[in-house]
């Protein structure tokens, strides 16, 4: 998946010009309830504008509201100018670079074409999961080698049962791989767990809803 298959277009994003007063922009976040705007300059991303920091720097200010609020300008604000994805970079580059902002804004040569959120990234890590559909979550244990996901897919298709998610990860040793399976729930399920354990995997957790 790609960025470009999440990305909020620019035509459907909130944003701030440069020359927004910063009182504009804190509006803009409270009504929409939001936590941060894109800063344009004709078109140009020049980074986001961010309620957290307006709040730090009228407190490290030592001005009073109205004077704070007069002199200070939204890039006076602003934050992440070098943090951005590109609308083909793959979607986990998104992900790892939400880790402590709520958006990130997608460029194609320094030109704005919309955000990526957090909610959409969590929302693609659930269906990642199979967590918006009803199955059994099977983890897995297996000796790292060739053929091991393959393997997986033989029995299931032994056993003609559809696959809502799977996910793999490694141990830190490189020599464990663990899978996270969820399967439609149906009464070939201990059969399959059967015929897993007897192909090398060990099952962990088994988990129905």
């Amino acid at each position: 998946m790609f960025v470009k298959s999440v990305m909020i277009p620019k035509e459907k994003c909130l944003t701030v010009n440069v020359n927004t007063p910063v009182l504009e922009a804190l509006h803009k976040l409270e009504e929409r309830e939001i936590d941060a705007l894109p800063i344009l300059e004709n078109g140009t991303y020049k980074g986001m504008f961010n309620k957290y920091l307006l709040y730090k720097a009228y407190y490290f200010s030592g001005l009073d509201k109205e004077t704070f609020l007069k002199q200070t300008s939204v890039l006076d604000i602003v934050t992440r100018e070098d943090t951005f994805v590109n609308l083909e970079d793959v979607f986990e580059k998104a992900l790892v670079k939400l880790y402590d902002f709520p958006i990130i804004a997608v460029l194609d040569e320094g030109k704005f074409l919309g955000i990526v959120t957090r909610y959409d990234t969590i929302t693609q890590f659930k269906s990642a999961f199979g967590m918006n559909s009803q199955g059994t979550r099977l983890t897995l244990t297996a000796i790292e080698s060739e053929g091991r996901i393959l393997k997986v897919s033989d029995i299931l298709h032994k056993y003609h049962t559809p696959v809502i998610s799977l996910v793999t990860f490694d141990e830190t040793d490189k020599l464990v791989r663990r899978i996270v399976l969820k399967i439609e729930n149906d009464h070939k399920t201990d059969r399959i767990i059967a015929d897993l354990e007897k192909s090398g995997f060990r099952v962990l957790h088994i988990e129905k809803d």
